[in-house]
């Protein structure tokens, strides 16, 4: 990703930045022509007056700057801080806090270029430095807001492809997991009867084998599972994983006894703990934790699951390169609209948080 097109600060990114102050440069110099050309400036300052940056500073651009200010206080206090609120009350507080933030915007620039000796319209004339910034900014937010629609039906559209990709590829898995599954049981159970009474561990491990691919073939066929069920599911496979790993892996699962018949979609945790097996832990010589916390609040249940292995520096390729952690995310944003978060956790690892 260049760095124009990462995000800075208040979820803008440097392009917008830049267009942003480009909008308002070019405006400021549209202004100082008119000025010019009309108050015939260039029978004294010659046909290239226009450039002159003294004249334009005096004539437009600290008038404009004014607007800049307006412009930033509005759009935080009316669309960043109800980002959260429907694009309803964004609209209904940006027209609000138009005539507000303009008047009283205007009214400090008076005073400041008072003091500073310079001119500014006087008596019914200064109408227009209420009416015009006024026009601009109404002009100016509906473009915005038309180009905020236009952004998030690009993305709704973007997540929409990467959903149908993501559901064709759960199809395909789903149509091969059934591939005559009776005959993978049949094969587990002629390998159990064939081991000897003394290999009891390895007797185990091949029935929790058995039981995850059984586990999986219900995931296909069914929405929801109970909690209970997906827990009982990863801890069959981190058992698997511990036979492997030994003393270096070790497991803390903390979830109320109150939250086990709750709903959960079936393969929901699996694929997130085995990206912290293989990508955190397995290179590690003292292996390390891996912890689940479940809880709710405010009816929603808050998963956390983390790891002490090496984290990941770069949290937004994690998407891109991981198979799991992306269709994972993808489904939480189909079914939940909910958004996954990385985070570095402490003192190292890796962090995934998110809500249903």
């Amino acid at each position: 990703m260049s760095d124009k097109n990462k995000t800075t600060f208040f979820n803008t990114t440097v392009k917008e930045i830049l267009a942003i102050f480009l909008f308002y440069f070019f405006f400021a110099w549209l202004y100082r022509i008119v000025l010019w050309y009309n108050g015939m400036w260039y029978e004294e300052e010659g046909i290239w007056g226009w450039t002159n940056l003294r004249g334009f500073w005096f004539a437009s651009g600290q008038q404009y700057a004014f607007l800049l200010l307006a412009s930033v206080l509005i759009w935080f206090f009316g669309y960043y801080l109800f980002r959260n609120k429907s694009r309803k009350w964004q609209i209904l507080t940006v027209l609000l806090l138009l005539p507000i933030v303009t008047y009283f915007v205007r009214e400090i620039r008076y005073m400041i270029v008072e003091a500073m000796g310079m001119n500014h319209l006087e008596g019914s004339g200064a109408i227009w430095d209420w009416y015009i910034p006024l026009l601009f900014l109404f002009i100016q937010f509906g473009c915005f807001f038309a180009y905020r629609y236009f952004r998030e039906n690009e993305r709704k559209i973007k997540l929409e492809g990467e959903l149908r990709q993501a559901a064709l590829k759960s199809e395909l898995a789903a149509i091969k997991a059934q591939l005559n599954p009776h005959f993978l049981y049949n094969v587990f159970n002629t390998i159990n009867a064939s081991l000897p009474p003394e290999n009891e561990k390895t007797r185990q491990m091949i029935a929790q084998l058995s039981d995850l691919f059984r586990y999986q073939l219900q995931a296909s066929q069914t929405e929801l599972v109970p909690l209970r069920e997906e827990l009982e599911f990863v801890k069959k496979y981190l058992d698997l994983e511990k036979a492997r790993f030994d003393e270096r892996l070790q497991i803390d699962i903390n979830v109320p006894e109150n939250l086990l018949d709750e709903m959960v979609p079936p393969m929901l945790l699996q694929p997130l703990v085995e990206n912290s097996v293989k990508h955190g832990l397995a290179s590690l010589i003292n292996g390390g934790t891996i912890s689940i916390n479940i809880k709710k609040t405010e009816g929603k249940l808050k998963f956390e699951i983390s790891d002490t292995g090496i984290g990941i520096r770069e949290k937004t390729a994690a998407f891109e390169k991981g198979i799991g952690l992306n269709n994972t995310r993808l489904r939480l944003q189909k079914m939940y609209n909910s958004q996954m978060e990385l985070l570095d956790n402490k003192p190292q690892g890796l962090k995934i948080l998110f809500s249903i």
